[in-house]
């Protein structure tokens, strides 16, 4: 071994195997890359890449080319580029060099009482800035840099009484040096003091249009076959959260690579084709529902068939045996009432006072289920509710 060691060819042919083993830099991060979810992977990266918020984005904007910036509060449904846009926004001030140093971000998986906000954000809030060096020129004329820091507390409708009305003095008293910037879905959850410290940018759903086009960029993007009226069915499942509907496409492209991969073994198996290989399958609009757990129109029909008043005898036995089935075959009450919803309101051949005495019973029915409540015995009283008001 030592005669191994001292002599230099032996030494000149080992580094050489060890160097041919290691991957190169550029394939790592392009198997990273492609490993990484399309939520992250297409996530924005400036604040031109955000999609159908445009007041918002243009307000943004003059604070940037201002390099001044107030505390803010993002609230808005969850899926609609909120935290997205504070960190594009962040990315463009500090730009790469300054970004971990300026930005503290805290989301719902920390601990968001009232210790951390006494601890580690007045500790990051009251840290004097420190003057960058070695940035040149060009990568100040790039990036402005306030001399300021931002804490982005995302999901801090979570937060509780006590942290929120800690968090107030801290606000005020560092002002001079840190901004913060509040995400959250419900703006009513936060305390009116901390609301009223922020200037408020409310995000709304995503429409169709604008919705439509960023999946149509990633399909292209990833090399996809959709079938016709694939993307519709994503921005229907999605219900306006776009995060959602990334998600079902990416698990859809993955479903469909795995169905066209050969197994070999267990290592093959567990390691998915790509999407956009030659001989991928295309993506359908039945694989999206699947994923989505969409119940499927001929079980609607059946139930709804079940609840039409019958001429003699009680509604029950059918409506319980269609329940019983929906129960059974693991479909989620919330997904059924919601379907059902839609499919009896927008029903023109219901009269309005009956549709009235219906929204009730929803109404009832969701309360119910958040509370939670049995969902077999609620979908069946809902049912029987709905076949009892048309009957009357």
């Amino acid at each position: 071994m030592a005669s191994t060691f001292f002599n230099n060819k032996a030494r000149a042919a080992a580094v050489a195997a060890s160097s041919s083993s290691k991957p190169k830099a550029g394939e790592g991060k392009e198997d990273t890359t492609r490993q990484q979810p399309w939520v992250e992977k297409y996530r924005p990266k400036s604040l031109d890449d955000i999609a159908a918020q445009d007041h918002t984005t243009k307000v943004l904007r003059r604070t940037l080319q201002a390099s001044n910036l107030p505390h803010m509060l993002f609230y808005g449904p969850p899926g609609t580029g909120k935290t997205s846009t504070i960190l594009a926004l962040a990315k463009s001030l500090f730009g790469p060099a300054l970004y971990r140093s300026r930005i503290l971000e805290l989301n719902a998986s920390d601990e968001r009482g009232i210790g951390i906000v006494r601890d580690k954000v007045k500790n990051f809030a009251r840290a004097q800035l420190s003057q960058p060096t070695g940035l040149d020129a060009a990568y100040r004329a790039q990036y402005p840099c306030p001399p300021f820091k931002i804490i982005i507390l995302d999901e801090a409708d979570s937060m509780t009484q006590d942290a929120q009305s800690a968090l107030r003095r801290t606000m005020e008293t560092y002002s001079r040096i840190t901004r913060f910037c509040l995400v959250c879905n419900y703006v009513t959850r936060i305390i009116e003091p901390l609301a009223s410290r922020c200037s408020k940018f409310r995000f709304k759903s995503l429409d169709n249009s604008a919705a439509g086009v960023r999946l149509e960029e990633i399909a292209r993007a990833e090399n996809l076959k959709l079938d016709d009226g694939v993307i519709d069915t994503l921005i229907r499942c999605g219900e306006g959260d776009l995060r959602r509907a990334i998600t079902y496409m990416q698990s859809a492209a993955r479903l469909v690579g795995a169905a066209k991969a050969p197994s070999k073994d267990a290592d093959d198996d567990a390691e998915m084709t790509d999407a956009g290989s030659a001989d991928a399958a295309s993506i359908t609009v039945r694989s999206i529902e699947e994923i989505a757990g969409v119940v499927p129109e001929d079980i609607l029909d059946s139930l709804v068939q079940a609840m039409q008043p019958k001429s003699s005898g009680s509604a029950y036995e059918a409506v319980s045996g269609v329940v019983t089935d929906l129960v059974a075959d693991g479909w989620s009450a919330t997904q059924v009432i919601g379907q059902l919803y839609r499919r009896v309101i927008f029903n023109e051949a219901i009269p309005d006072l009956q549709k009235n005495k219906i929204v009730m019973a929803f109404s009832e029915l969701d309360k119910r289920l958040v509370d939670g409540a049995d969902e077999h015995l609620s979908v069946l009283d809902l049912t029987l509710r709905i076949a009892g008001i048309l009957r009357g």
